[in-house]
């Protein structure tokens, strides 16, 4: 019964991420789908990863590091991570990721730039919205942010990413995500080379579509996944 939920949940997904792509003259290949894996076991992850999909993110450490060792023969899974990380425990989590999705602070970049063995490929959290319940760079303090970060050479800012109010209206929505991309274009307008900033992470269950139609390059798909019904679970997917 799972799995038939599964597949059938993934063609539609895919089948929508076709139609917004297909309404904003892209190419379906622009958009990657990461399946937010955190509310599932190991092989329910794995059922997923039987249909295709490559791109898995999770918001606690203990659970990444679980399901890595789990999929450790399936290399080419790319691994994401999503949600706040504490200055502790960069050291454990961050040469086991593919992906970070929310560096927004100069502190913590410090702590990667100094944990990490490789060059982390990182999203700049910024809250478009302003809601103080969300983290992450103002719009107002982007730039000097950005600029902050040259000193540091083992991060890569390869994008932008913001989440919307789930109370937002699609105008709203598609307010927020176009000014995202306006702010990932004027930074991609700078050609540096530790920011090159061309991937846009934004989009979830409930807006991944008007997303797409506003850049998005990365969307974060969580209940569409698991889900057998048309329900919505709130911030289910991103915390």
């Amino acid at each position: 019964m799972l799995e038939q939920t599964l597949k059938t949940n993934i063609q539609k997904i895919e089948k929508n991420i076709q139609e917004a792509c297909e309404t904003s003259s892209r190419d379906v290949d622009s958009v990657k789908l990461i399946c937010v894996s955190k509310s599932v076991d190991n092989e329910t992850t794995k059922q997923v990863v039987d249909q295709g999909i490559i791109h898995f993110a999770e918001n606690r450490m203990e659970k990444l590091l679980e399901k890595k060792e789990f999929f450790k023969e399936d290399r080419h899974i790319k691994w994401h991570f999503i949600g706040n990380l504490q200055r502790r425990k960069v050291k454990t989590i961050i040469n086991e990721i593919d992906y970070f999705h929310a560096l927004d602070n100069v502190k913590l970049a410090s702590e990667i730039d100094k944990r990490a063995e490789k060059q982390i490929k990182c999203f700049v959290q910024v809250n478009v919205s302003g809601e103080e319940s969300k983290q992450g760079v103002s719009p107002d303090s982007l730039d000097e942010f950005i600029d902050s970060l040259s000193v540091f050479g083992n991060i890569v800012v390869v994008g932008l990413m913001t989440m919307a109010p789930y109370e937002a209206s699609n105008d709203e929505l598609h307010h927020i995500f176009s000014d995202l991309n306006r702010l990932k274009t004027a930074i991609e307008s700078k050609q540096l080379a530790y920011a090159p900033c061309k991937e846009l992470s934004m989009g979830m269950s409930r807006d991944y579509n008007v997303a797409i139609s506003e850049g998005a390059t990365f969307v974060r798909v969580g209940s569409s996944f698991f889900d057998d019904d048309e329900k919505e679970v709130g911030t289910d997917e991103f915390i």
